[in-house]
């Protein structure tokens, strides 16, 4: 998968010493801060080849950077990262001038081989087989080795379809070669699985699990340590290249219940807290010490069918769910108004390649019966695989869901569930759940991955369509915009109204309480960026 144009000697792979920063001789009177988390990772792992969530994409910009970012803060529009500049060759070619003197967590100069690396067959193109529960189950795959999980190959797959190699031209440059023509090369090398790693550190780690719990990035932080399912502590890297980091330590505590983290932040046990639901932002807002900031971001909250359920097979059922939401309500009720029902799978971002008409199913119980009537369907119970608020406010969106599928007519049994492996996990009896999906990139490709070889959904075993990998096809490829609308058009009729994969519910809102002292912004989406330049300027 990697061509190389030169050999690694063993010193090329051996660690650098850090070198002493004499700005911090002195005490170091930055502060350290405490952020209360309803998880950290649903995955066990920090490793953006296996842990692709929410709470995931909040925490990994921290420690770890793309080639080309995401102005989340302000433009959300692509930005220089570890890269300073890039340019097509041809229409399969994308060419990228790293950024000097790069200094990894490991003390290591980052180079073109750890770029080649990061995308290589070791780390993304290689994983263990997948045991009978199926993928996105296990949280301890690759404790006794180095191969990867299952997952690194089908997240590269859906996020790098037509990857064919990783080109290192000399130590600042680098190729990114397509199989294919993809208009969407930029964007891909945005996200999470485009990180730059260290190959020295993963070498010396003793398996995938050592290495995916404290992997080796480049970030303004470095993780310090990770313990699931309790806390993330990250220390400030010194000899970070884009200046010092204005925080000494970042911890990220775990605290499940929401209550417990209001009453922390009040207390002064927290100096944030995150995943707070509207109905608690006037009660700190009344507290001088504190706020509440945040709102829509470019992530949307869906219901996700599986159609292998027997009654949810027919997609006449899965319609009919779809126009017995009342979405609306939702936003009122649950959300005060503070986001919105979006137009279907979409976001202004996408600029000339968002469907301006296309709307929503709309709330139509009379449409919901008739379709319900045509597809037979007799009060079979269906199952509604739920988590305990992993969402922010998902228990009472899913009373508000299960109310207008009951006044439709159907038979919904909510089965209250422990985590994500019982929820996307093989077993029999699956029927549908709560989702998300966000625009990790300004372009309909980021998102509609999920339904095509390799996404979560498809790879899940929950949807698939054999047109879908054709539209998916197209729409990479495409240069043509009135060609590309056309078939993202018809791929969202495909996936939200002849053959649902998903319904929309509403955008999702991010709302984090703070310390009113403390010179942070909330970002449009769920990252939590903790640079220099998102601290009040403070170096």
């Amino acid at each position: 998968m990697i061509q190389r144009r030169h050999l690694l000697s063993a010193a090329a792979l051996a660690p650098l010493p850090r070198f002493a920063i004499a700005q911090n001789a002195g005490p170091d009177r930055r502060p350290s801060i405490t952020i209360a988390v309803q998880i950290v990772s649903i995955s066990g792992t920090l490793e953006p080849m296996r842990e692709q969530s929410n709470v995931g994409f909040r925490v990994m910009p921290s420690f770890s950077e793309p080639l080309i970012g995401i102005d989340w803060l302000d433009t959300e529009r692509a930005e220089p990262v570890l890269a300073t500049a890039w340019r097509r060759i041809d229409a399969r070619t994308l060419e990228l001038t790293l950024r000097d003197d790069v200094r990894m967590h490991d003390g290591r100069v980052m180079e073109a081989e750890d770029v080649a690396f990061t995308f290589g067959q070791d780390r993304m193109w290689t994983g263990l087989p997948a045991d009978n529960r199926g993928l996105f189950v296990s949280t301890t795959a690759g404790a006794a080795g180095k191969t990867p999980p299952p997952e690194a190959v089908a997240i590269s797959r859906a996020h790098f379809p037509n990857f064919e190699r990783m080109e290192v031209v000399d130590r600042r440059t680098v190729r990114f070669v397509n199989a294919v023509p993809d208009v969407t090369l930029e964007g891909r090398l945005t996200r999470t699985t485009g990180a730059i790693f260290s190959r020295a550190a993963f070498a010396q780690a003793s398996s995938w699990l050592e290495w995916a719990r404290k992997p080796v990035g480049t970030g303004p932080y470095r993780v310090a340590s990770f313990r699931p399912g309790q806390d993330l502590v990250l220390e400030a890297h010194d000899e970070y290249w884009g200046g010092r980091p204005p925080l000494r330590r970042i911890r990220f505590v775990e605290v499940p219940d929401v209550a417990a983290r209001v009453a922390g932040l009040m207390a002064g046990d927290w100096d944030f807290i995150c995943d707070l639901p509207p109905d608690q932002i006037q009660g700190i807002e009344r507290s001088p010490r504190h706020q509440v900031v945040g709102g829509p971001i470019n992530n949307i909250r869906l219901i996700v069918w599986d159609k292998t359920h027997p009654v949810l097979a027919n997609p006449l059922v899965r319609r009919a769910m779809s126009h017995s939401i009342d979405r609306q309500a939702i936003v009122d009720s649950l959300w005060s108004g503070r986001t919105q029902v979006p137009k279907g799978l979409q976001w202004d971002v996408y600029g000339d390649m968002m469907l301006r008409d296309w709307e929503a199913p709309r709330f139509d119980l009379a449409e919901a019966r008739r379709l319900l009537r045509e597809a037979n369907y007799r009060g079979e119970p269906i199952p509604y695989q739920l988590l305990n608020n992993y969402y922010t406010a998902q228990v009472a969106s899913s009373q508000i869901l299960v109310e207008g599928w009951r006044a439709a007519g159907l038979n919904v049994q909510v089965e209250m569930k422990e985590n994500w492996g019982q929820i996307l996990g093989r077993f029999p009896g699956r029927g549908l759940c709560d989702n998300s999906n966000t625009a990790v990139f300004n372009d309909p490709v980021a998102p509609m991955s999920v339904y095509a070889p390799g996404g979560q959904t498809w790879a899940a075993g929950q949807w698939q369509n054999e047109e879908a990998p054709r539209l998916m096809e197209a729409l990479q490829t495409e240069t043509d915009l009135q060609r590309r609308r056309a078939t993202f058009r018809r791929l969202l009729t495909l996936t939200e109204r002849e053959d649902p994969a998903y319904t929309v519910l509403f955008q999702t809102a991010n709302f984090t309480g703070k310390r009113r002292d403390l010179p942070w912004r909330a970002s449009k989406s769920f990252v939590m960026d903790f640079s220099q330049r998102n601290w009040g300027g403070v170096g």
